[in-house]
């Protein structure tokens, strides 16, 4: 069975710091590209980052540059999306999904690929 395991949301104050995971299972986690896409209340869902377990290539929508960090374990197939100094602006839904990589995919590109696979959604909510 697929899954995608999101865990580390939960509820910071502005400047503050949160660590997502994502854990994943019953595929092949180097041959997919991982990350992670938002959707606030009222907005449509965005593309956050994303990395290839191949290459360790990264993508980053310009609202997060410099503040978030993407990295990923191969050996416990997990990507981690480090976020610094958050803002009320990126109070969240936040959801990792998987993009096959066999067809060759450019990580920059992530979110305009259609997922193969989406984990179950955390919250991230950051205080003013």
């Amino acid at each position: 069975e697929v899954q995608l395991q999101a865990s580390g949301g939960g509820l910071v104050q502005a400047g503050g710091s949160l660590r997502l995971s994502c854990a994943a299972s019953g595929f092949s986690f180097d041959d997919y590209a991982i990350g992670w896409f938002r959707q606030a209340p009222g907005k449509e869902r965005e593309g956050v980052s994303a990395i290839s377990s191949r290459d360790e290539s990264t993508y980053y929508a310009d609202s997060v540059k410099g503040r978030f960090t993407i990295s990923s374990d191969n050996a416990k197939n997990t990507v981690y999306l480090q976020m610094n100094s958050l803002k009320p602006e990126d109070t969240a839904v936040y959801y990792c999904a998987a993009v096959s990589q066999l067809g060759g995919i450019t990580i920059a590109l992530f979110d305009h690929y259609g997922m193969d696979y989406w984990g179950k959604g955390t919250q991230v909510t950051v205080s003013s």
